[in-house]
């Protein structure tokens, strides 16, 4: 196979690639929904893997529903520094919202040494405290999801949204599948794919399809 170059201004690389990523679609057959659309063809341009057109799984009116929550104030709470990083956060706080990230505060690592679990768990504690609106975006720790499935079957918490993608083999499908069996609006990637690079673009993807300047 030739593969050719293609001559193309920076500030046009992004739209030829999803331009790309839409034939590619179209080549296989898949007509992703429009409202789900801007979110799967992110992920794809984040991962290049084509296989998320198939596992991203919403539930109804998952995306409407973060938009709304944004526009009202909502906040991400992330599992790493890393999908903290990704998120576009000047997007968020032209809504009031910011990102949290509690995995390198120092009573969080205390708790986890005392108690034997995961920071990533701890933090699901510190969050539940937060008195504003939640979207979480959990997008490497299980043991993250799995803490933020028993705080809302406690009635601790209840968040706007839960994106839940994180990667791995060790009870990360069955941790997605807890989040599955829920009535919290969810955005999940059913198997051993995701990462924090695919839970910050899933945020991004939302808080674009927010902008209509913005080219998807």
């Amino acid at each position: 196979m030739t593969v050719q170059y293609e001559n193309i201004l920076p500030m046009e690389i992004e739209k030829r690639s999803f331009e790309i990523i839409s034939e590619e679609l179209a080549g296989r057959g898949i007509r992703p929904d429009p409202e789900l659309e801007p979110v799967i063809k992110r992920v794809i341009h984040t991962t290049a893997d084509f296989e998320y057109a198939k596992t991203l799984t919403f539930s109804p009116d998952a995306v409407a529903h973060a938009m709304r929550a944004i526009r009202a104030g909502a906040c991400v709470v992330t599992d790493t520094r890393m999908a903290m990083s990704g998120i576009n956060k000047k997007a968020l706080a032209k809504y009031g919202g910011r990102v949290y990230n509690f995995i390198s505060d120092e009573d969080v690592a205390e708790i986890a040494k005392k108690n034997g679990t995961t920071r990533s768990a701890v933090c699901m504690d510190k969050a539940a405290k937060l008195d504003v609106p939640l979207i979480f975006a959990i997008g490497n720790a299980p043991t993250a999801l799995i803490r933020l499935y028993e705080l809302m079957q406690e009635g601790r918490i209840r968040p706007e949204l839960v994106i839940g993608v994180p990667v791995g083999f060790v009870n990360v499908e069955y941790a997605k599948e807890l989040i599955l069996n829920t009535d919290v609006p969810y955005i999940v990637a059913r198997g051993r794919k995701g990462g924090s690079n695919v839970a910050a673009a899933i945020c991004n993807a939302i808080l674009y399809r927010m902008d209509e300047t913005r080219g998807r």
